[in-house]
């Protein structure tokens, strides 16, 4: 008699729903205990409770769009407001509000789901093709309980966004790089990071050229890659131009962005590599310690991850996989300012969970999986619940 197994399909997607119901657990527990806010009543729903912080942002682009003005500070800085937030997923969400007359709430949890669904078969396709099932499989079971992933089912863009990384990684891994180009262009108006695809996408070509005696690296294939890559770069910067061509201000949306660290080290202009260094330098001041501390865990954190790169778990993953880890690790320390939300900004390093799934020990795995959920409600704790004046926003 033999013994049958499920689809790989359904294994993954059964995966993600037990993911999801751990999630929406967690969610309504606190959705039970949350105070009147900003965004909601005393005890709000569910659909009320996953659409908070950034959720209104998007909200207010789906129903009303775009400032043209951009509102200003009392003493002449730009202000927060929209043109931080890309368009793609706001859009998508409109669309499925006209079409099937959910509200925002609703419609805006649906399509985080699918895409998050989305996400995790196209991650199982990627690592099946370096690491042994059970190996990609519980990867996805890592995935689907990351102390991030109740964002999987909130109103923000990153399902979306991880949804299009997998996509792009799984196109350089069969070759399909015309293809590359439709979906990184949609990424770009999704959420930051098309850049650092256009880094990865630039290694690629640099490592197929290197190994073209080995495997043929046709002319047409390197002119298509190299236009890949530049379309890539270019894509990086769109939404900076569109927005400074709608307001009239070139800076729009980089002054947008720079306006939501200001409450950290007030308004500076954005110098690559420097947000980091200023993190260190306020984090470790800010509770008392030497600035030289900061220095140093930011010297151990990048060295540490060099390192990581190069195990040989993560080796066997394959080189499109590590290409991108080092893209986007690169593209983070060099824009970004590490505060709360740099927990969120970490999820498109997700691949990474195929190495962390590579023990095959029945205590480690139990271990991880216990361990994500309580970070998973750390999570929850520290970012997504309201307590009074929150400094802490996911």
């Amino acid at each position: 008699m033999t013994k049958t197994r499920l689809p790989w399909w359904l294994q993954v997607t059964l995966v993600f729903l037990l993911g999801r119901a751990v999630s929406t657990v967690m969610l309504l527990v606190l959705a039970s205990q949350q105070a009147e806010n900003a965004w909601t009543g005393a005890q709000p729903s569910l659909w009320d409770f996953s659409t908070m912080w950034d959720g209104r942002w998007y909200n207010i682009i789906a129903e009303t769009g775009y400032p043209h003005d951009i509102p200003y500070t009392e003493d002449g800085h730009v202000a927060e407001n929209a043109w931080a937030f890309l368009p793609a997923y706001p859009v998508i969400v409109r669309a499925l509000m006209l079409i099937t007359g959910l509200p925002w709430s609703i419609s805006g949890v649906l399509i985080s789901v699918l895409c998050a669904l989305g996400a995790s078969l196209v991650f199982y396709k990627i690592l099946i093709k370096h690491v042994p099932a059970q190996q990609a499989l519980f990867a996805i079971v890592l995935f689907a309980l990351s102390p991030v992933s109740p964002l999987f089912q909130l109103a923000y863009a990153e399902s979306m966004q991880l949804f299009l990384i997998a996509l792009v990684i799984l196109l350089m891994q069969l070759r399909l790089y015309g293809w590359v180009i439709p979906v990184v262009l949609v990424l770009s108006l999704t959420r930051p990071g098309a850049l650092a695809v256009a880094l990865a996408i630039g290694l690629h070509w640099i490592y197929r050229f290197v190994k073209r005696k080995r495997t043929r690296f046709p002319t047409r294939e390197r002119v298509l890659l190299a236009a890949v890559a530049v379309i890539a770069a270019g894509a990086g910067f769109a939404w900076m131009f569109i927005a400074g061509w709608a307001t009239g201000i070139p800076n729009a949306y980089l002054d947008t962005e720079l306006a939501w660290r200001s409450a950290y080290i007030g308004y500076q202009e954005l110098i690559p590599f420097t947000p980091w260094i200023h993190a260190a330098q306020w984090w470790t001041t800010s509770f008392g310690y030497p600035e030289v501390a900061g220095y140093v865990l930011l010297g151990a954190l990048v060295l540490g991850f060099a390192v990581f790169l190069f195990i040989p778990a993560v080796k066997r993953l394959g080189v499109d996989v590590r290409f991108w880890l080092a893209s986007y690790a690169l593209y983070v320390l060099a824009v970004f300012f590490p505060q709360s939300s740099t927990f969120r900004l970490l999820a498109p390093l997700f691949p990474a969970l195929g190495a962390v799934a590579a023990p095959r020990s029945k205590l480690y795995r139990g271990f991880m999986v216990l361990l994500f959920i309580v970070f998973q409600w750390g999570w929850l704790l520290i970012c997504w619940r309201i307590d009074g004046y929150d400094w802490s926003p996911p």
